[in-house]
């Protein structure tokens, strides 16, 4: 990887993923794109809509791009409530991207979630290969795009690589509209008020993952020789399996007093009861060396010093 595009740059995962490219391979060659500014501006940045596969071809020919990650998505919970935008967006716009990159010559990386499981999916451990009966407009998203990068790679030899994410835990950027976001705001919560009420029901249980190891494996995946990947495209990684008493638990260490209450929200509930509570990684880990480097205690004491240094 040389030169890179990251589609969906301000959301929650891309504002990360961006700091740490540009970290590894230099600043200037790393292009963020989205429909929304970032913010702060640190290095070259377009707005492209994913949706307008023209819009998306001058930004990627313009910055002579070798590799696009593309991370602009419509999250699960929005997604519940705004399907016809989340196929346009997940679908229509990795297929744009798809295209584009084949046109171009990019390898492609793009996230898949465990989202793409369902109610009919053993939940512990969820096997690499296994039943993808979604139930939700994400996870349908999440399994035609794992078939859609399946395809350009034996169709037209297109390097696609992903992986499967869990839940994801950050301090950097607010949560973004997804089902395991509780993951989040506790911490926030935490922090300003020492109490939080969960959205999802005691003893929910779903398999977490901090943002840095979130990176570390979408870059590593990229950097693997290409002939030691089987799945390519939609690896099962884990790290955590948390519900919202350990969490606590884990917070009570350094804030004895905090409260834990709820009051479920039974859209997203059902949503986290169609889900593995435990991932298989092996794959990864025999393929390309997966291992996450966070246990959850690690998380919560960096994420309550960076939250409390900044809220």
């Amino acid at each position: 990887m040389k030169r890179i595009v990251v589609t969906g740059a301000a959301g929650q995962f891309g504002t990360e993923m961006v700091t740490r490219l540009r970290e590894l391979y230099g600043t200037e060659a790393v292009l963020a794109t989205d429909i929304r500014s970032p913010g702060s501006e640190t290095g070259p940045f377009a707005f492209v809509d994913v949706t307008n596969g023209e819009s998306l071809d001058a930004a990627i020919a313009r910055h002579r791009a070798d590799t696009v990650f593309h991370l602009a998505a419509i999250l699960s919970a929005v997604g519940e409530q705004r399907p016809q935008l989340t196929y346009q967006v997940n679908i229509g716009g990795l297929f744009n991207v798809l295209e584009v990159a084949r046109a171009r010559e990019c390898a492609v990386f793009t996230p898949s979630s465990i989202a793409a499981f369902g109610p009919g999916t053993p939940p512990d451990p969820t096997p690499q290969d296994t039943i993808q009966r979604p139930n939700t407009m994400y996870g349908v998203s999440k399994v035609a795009g794992e078939l859609l990068c399946d395809y350009y790679f034996s169709r037209f030899g297109l390097d696609t690589r992903g992986v499967r994410y869990p839940g994801l835990v950050s301090h950097v950027t607010a949560p973004g509209g997804g089902t395991t976001d509780y993951a989040v705001e506790i911490y926030y919560e935490a922090v300003l008020h020492n109490r939080y009420e969960c959205f999802l029901a005691k003893g929910t249980q779903l398999d977490m993952m901090y943002m840095p190891d979130a990176i570390r494996a979408a870059i590593e995946l990229m950097e693997a020789p290409a002939d030691s990947l089987v799945h390519r495209n939609a690896f099962n990684i884990g790290a955590m399996q948390l519900t919202p008493e350990k969490i606590a638990a884990s917070i009570r260490r350094r804030l004895p007093d905090f409260e834990l209450t709820y009051d479920v929200d039974p859209a997203r509930q059902a949503i986290a009861e169609s889900w593995p509570r435990r991932v298989d990684d092996s794959a990864a880990r025999e393929e390309w060396g997966w291992s996450p480097e966070y246990d959850l205690d690690a998380m919560t004491d960096e994420m309550l010093d960076e939250l409390a240094g900044k809220l």
